[in-house]
């Protein structure tokens, strides 16, 4: 569990179509607020409250301008991308980036206990 006391940062999700390394033609981009940037997972679906968990591909780090409300082409020719949730969150991303995340989504339209371990990503209550 986070600390109370920890300063709310923000999250994102973006929906990401017509990636060139993307088979399925759309996934998810889940941004972290992470200082000057975002650490960021692709997901194949928005993460369900008590579901199954799902695979989490780590990305590299992204712009924080995707935490805005924006609808924009990914640089390089990668497709589109659209915000669809956002919201903020309490809790420490550990130093290492590859370390197991265990956050609290504290508003917005995803709300809940946030794991990504073992490249897998899953959505508990509060």
């Amino acid at each position: 569990m986070s600390d109370p006391m920890t300063p709310l940062l923000r999250y994102s999700l973006l929906r990401h179509t017509g990636a060139p390394d993307d088979p399925s033609g759309c996934h998810y981009d889940l941004l972290l607020e992470d200082g000057e940037t975002c650490r960021s997972w692709r997901l194949p679906d928005i993460p369900p409250l008590n579901g199954t968990s799902q695979e989490a591909t780590p990305l590299a780090p992204h712009r924080r301008v995707w935490l805005e409300p924006r609808s924009a082409a990914v640089s390089g020719d990668r497709g589109w991308a659209e915000r669809v949730m956002a919201g903020r969150y309490r809790g420490t991303l550990p130093a290492d980036p590859d370390a197991a995340v265990q956050l609290d989504l504290v508003d917005g339209a995803l709300r809940g206990q946030l794991r990504i371990t073992a490249g897998r990503c899953s959505l508990t209550p509060p």
